[in-house]
């Protein structure tokens, strides 16, 4: 059976795929005008840069959504000098440049805008087709500009002219809106959980800030509950940690517990593989929580290399890589093996695994400073781990303080899955409403 025969009832085969019959098959050329763009010279720095007002939106500014502010401004001088126009509100942005992350990336103008080298300005013509539906087309397949990039560059790249040259399927304008306001509505749903789930992760930043270091106390540990000072506010005292509460410690790691770090297999052995044993990599430390992890390394694996099991609730951290990788923490949730670039800090009566947790992970960037060898590029190591000194207030309070922090990372983790799922349901919408299989009520006009 032919494919023109699987055709359902009411839809045609087309350069696009299959779409309604009362849709037509357009290129972006026939319904859009087009403008780029430069950057004005950086040694003008000052006269094209410094104190400008106008918008110049470079393929980093781009979202696949609204652009707002972008992220450097121009002055008026450098429109004038440099002849950049401001292209108006509604104009759609493509990324031609960038490599398969950046291309066909988009954006679509909510102010006017002069644009850099590596954009091209889609303009629909009035009437004829929706900036949003445009936008949301181009969203939908994106991976499209991979089979058309060009490898004549250091990096695959698209044209102009392969942005003027896309087919796109066209509802009437009048539910090209109908669709557009549907998927903008959905966008907007995201936008305010976006924000939502910013305005979260800054307030646990700053309780985190707050409460580690002692600056706020939970109001269960702020005052005397015996003895001559009963009821009375506890004090602070300075250290070499700057100032702490009066019944706060400083200690370092080594003295509240002990680390270690593991090792890999070797990979040219198959029999190392495969067993029952989990062991970790440093790429998975990004999980936070870890419940499982990719690998499984055998009996003889576990034999014939320097990883071991560690206890479950130890904190670990990378410690070596160039990346984000080195200073990141995280907590074993079960017992398991680790390669040799992930330090796990033990448990210990002494201590709160998620006080100690978001502590470290609180001092990233101190972290990554400590590491030793090629300007600090190098690495941590078991001994400078050890040496790590912390605030350290009596077992109850730090597990209070996680208590609190673990709260936070629980709501803003509800938001994450909430995200993800309207996520998914906005690619299913996109999926029916962009090919017409599932059709909008829409008022045509008269």
């Amino acid at each position: 059976m032919s494919a023109i025969e699987r055709v359902p009832t009411g839809f045609k085969n087309t350069d696009v795929g299959i779409i309604p019959e009362d849709w037509t098959v357009s290129t972006l050329t026939e319904e859009c005008g087009f403008g780029g763009g430069t950057t004005p010279p950086r040694s003008q720095h000052d006269r094209y840069f410094v104190g400008g007002s106008n918008n110049w939106i470079k393929t980093t500014d781009l979202n696949n959504s609204l652009i707002g502010l972008s992220e450097e401004l121009i002055t008026d001088v450098a429109i004038s000098e440099t002849g950049l126009k401001k292209h108006p509100i509604g104009t759609v942005l493509v990324a031609m440049y960038g490599g398969f992350n950046q291309i066909g990336r988009t954006g679509l103008i909510t102010k006017p805008s002069a644009i850099n080298q590596a954009l091209v300005a889609v303009k629909p013509k009035p009437k004829k087709l929706n900036s949003y539906y445009l936008l949301s087309e181009l969203n939908y397949n994106v991976d499209y500009w991979r089979g058309v990039a060009s490898s004549s560059r250091k990096d695959p790249n698209i044209t102009s002219n392969d942005v003027k040259n896309y087919k796109i399927a066209l509802p009437s304008v009048e539910e090209q809106t109908s669709i557009a306001n549907a998927l903008s509505d959905v966008d907007e749903l995201l936008t305010e959980l976006e924000k939502l789930k910013s305005k979260k992760q800054a307030i646990k930043t700053a309780t985190m800030q707050q409460l580690l270091t002692g600056k706020t106390r939970l109001p269960q540990f702020a005052t005397y509950t015996e003895g001559e000072k009963l009821g009375q506010p506890k004090g602070t005292k300075p250290s070499e940690l700057g100032e702490i509460p009066e019944d706060w410690d400083v200690k370092s790691v080594g003295e509240f517990t002990d680390c270690s770090a593991g090792g890999t297999p070797s990979t040219q052995v198959p029999a190392y593989w495969g067993g029952d044993h989990p062991w970790m990599s440093s790429g998975e430390l990004h999980l936070k929580r870890v419940y499982d992890v990719a690998e499984r390394i055998t009996d003889l694996g576990l034999a014939n290399s320097s990883t071991k099991y560690i206890p479950k609730n130890s904190v670990l951290m990378g410690l070596a890589g160039q990346g984000k990788t080195r200073g990141t923490v995280a907590i074993s949730k079960i017992k398991l093996c680790t390669n040799q670039s992930i330090a796990a800090i033990f448990p210990s009566k002494m201590h709160s695994t998620d006080y100690l947790f978001y502590n470290l992970d609180n001092r990233y960037e101190e972290l990554r400073s400590l590491s030793t060898g090629d300007g600090g590029r190098g690495g941590l190591n078991l001994s400078i781990i050890r040496k790590l000194k912390l605030p350290f207030p009596d077992f109850e309070e730090q597990t209070a303080i996680a208590t609190i922090l673990s709260d936070m990372d629980n709501e803003i983790q509800t938001l994450e899955q909430r995200l993800a799922k309207i996520r998914q349901i906005k690619k299913g919408m996109m999926q029916e409403l962009l090919t017409g299989r599932t059709r909008l009520p829409f008022k045509k006009e008269s």
